[in-house]
């Protein structure tokens, strides 16, 4: 799963995804579009639904400080080709 949320230039992105591994991690981005400010932090949660209470909670948090959510996406294949190109470059470990 894969939730993005805009303010403005700034974004916020969760993706609930299985490790290597098998772990559940939930992963936050989170930063001004077009520049390299900005974070990032995986959290290791029990179960899948565990991850759906934790992205909800942030679902809450980032619509009481005025984000909107701009995608909702269960696979990454499902990202438009125009907010891919968007997301790739906002990435902090890409080149």
């Amino acid at each position: 799963m894969i939730v993005r949320w805009e303010k403005g230039q700034d974004y916020y992105l969760v993706h609930v995804h299985q490790d290597m591994f098998g772990d559940w991690l939930v992963t936050r981005v989170w930063g001004q579009s077009g520049t390299q400010y900005g974070g990032i932090k995986h959290t290791l949660v029990n179960s899948p639904e565990e991850a759906a209470i934790l992205v909800d909670d942030v679902r809450h948090i980032q619509e009481s400080r005025g984000f909107h959510t701009v995608l909702e996406a269960k696979a990454p294949e499902e990202i438009p080709a125009e907010l891919q190109d968007t997301m790739k470059s906002e990435l902090p470990f890409n080149d």
